[in-house]
């Protein structure tokens, strides 16, 4: 699977910026207009460069590593993505582009992969900056890369997810964290907010646990 820049100067802000169906429905129910962008799972189709540097429990039951996400069209799509963020400039030209025509309101970082690197963050909170009225969030495993910065940028919630080689990392009493759970009953018995149907609700100021029922 093998793409040149000009299939990624190509890219409409529609493919850059997309939305799935509880994205859709979120959008409607919430009155706001929510995209996500997510590059490959895990590795890369094209390099083998790994896009999920932390995770651990989670490769063996991945939802963006089944179903809709391993068709073909599909994972090129995402690979094309995940390329893109290997070009700085021409990444965050296509963010912007994309936000502004999507007249985006909130953003939600990665439905698959994860922020593989430092530079890659500083990517994100650059445009996070440009856009500061726009909510950006993003579930992640990559927690010893964010605790390298002091702060994050204030329209940015992150979610750190249970499930990775460093879960001793995440303070359960205090970090925003989110865990899968096989059952809502269990959900509810620990305490944790049902984020499963709703994706806001992983950012609701409420409660610090964001509990999701595995695919």
């Amino acid at each position: 699977m093998n793409f040149t820049i000009e299939n990624l100067q190509e890219l409409k802000h529609n493919q850059v910026l997309t939305q799935n169906d509880k994205m859709k429905k979120t959008s409607k129910k919430e009155n706001i207009r929510l995209y996500n962008f997510g590059i490959s799972a895990y590795k890369s189709h094209s390099t083998g460069k790994v896009t999920c540097p932390f995770a651990k429990d989670c490769i063996k039951f991945c939802y963006a590593r089944k179903g809709s996400f391993i068709w073909n069209n599909t994972k090129k799509a995402y690979e094309k993505r995940y390329l893109l963020t290997k070009e700085p400039d021409l990444f965050k030209a296509k963010i912007t582009e994309s936000i502004t025509r999507r007249k985006a309101t909130h953003i939600r970082i990665h439905d698959s992969g994860d922020f593989y690197n430092r530079d890659y963050i500083l990517q994100w909170f650059e445009i996070m900056r440009q856009f500061p009225e726009v909510t950006f969030y993003a579930y992640t495993k990559s927690k010893m890369l964010f605790d390298e910065f002091e702060f994050l940028p204030a329209n940015f919630t992150v979610i750190y997810s249970l499930g990775s080689r460093f879960d001793n990392l995440i303070n359960q009493d205090v970090d925003r964290h989110s865990k899968i759970f096989y059952s809502l009953e269990q959900l509810e018995k620990e305490g944790y907010i049902n984020a499963s149907n709703n994706d806001l609700k992983a950012i609701d100021p409420t409660n610090n646990k964001i509990g999701l029922l595995i695919h």
